[in-house]
């Protein structure tokens, strides 16, 4: 399994052949620089840790600084690993671009979500709300009765509380058109996180 790192530009709309418009979202996707190979013998398991985003040298402390310069590569802002199928294709310094996916992949894109702060019921899970009418006093928005009977509170129950920020995983998007030139990835439908968000794009196996 193979992937880049990427940032999340904005969406638009694709127009297929069939006259089709569908939604899709824009990734500045790669190129990304191996940092360093993570080998079974050394850190007891395999992996690429890739850098992408280049940041300057005088942002960077010292331990980081000879981490790249051990690679060959330039100070980079983002550091993510990804587990790939043969490890010994790959070198520390070398690039890898956007070329490795193509019109018609599937890929599992993975972000934070957006940040909404503290949300009640209504807008964190979808609670119709209390009546409206009637008599009802300050209770439109509550959550209502929450304790069954029961002398404690089960674990799980749907309550208000800090909703989004939290790392979400979109599985099986389509890759509708792929920028060489530009390094951008094209993908049907929405992507987790706001406009500049980091993103892992992994290519994903569809069933």
């Amino acid at each position: 399994m193979m992937g880049l790192i990427g940032k999340k530009i904005g969406m638009t709309q694709v127009f297929e052949e069939s006259g089709e418009v569908i939604p899709a979202t824009i990734l500045e996707t790669g190129p990304c620089s191996i940092v360093q190979k993570k080998t079974r013998a050394g850190d007891g398991y395999e992996a690429l840790q890739l850098g992408f985003e280049s940041k300057k040298e005088s942002r960077i402390n010292k331990p980081l600084k000879g981490h790249f310069l051990k690679a060959g590569v330039k100070p980079k802002r983002v550091i993510r690993e990804i587990k790939v199928d043969n490890l010994d294709d790959y070198q520390a310094g070398d690039e890898i671009k956007v070329d490795i996916f193509k019109a018609g992949d599937w890929v599992d894109v993975k972000g934070i979500s957006k940040g909404r702060g503290f949300s009640g019921v209504m807008k964190r899970w979808g609670f119709s709300g209390g009546p409206a009418s009637h008599g009802a006093h300050k209770s439109h928005r509550r959550v209502g009765a929450i304790g069954m009977s029961s002398p404690r509170l089960f674990k799980g129950k749907k309550m208000p509380g800090r909703m989004g920020g939290r790392q979400v995983t979109c599985q099986n998007l389509k890759v509708v058109r792929v920028d060489l030139a530009g390094n951008l990835l094209t993908v049907k439908g929405a992507v987790p996180g706001a406009n500049g968000g980091y993103l892992l794009i992994r290519k994903a196996i569809k069933k």
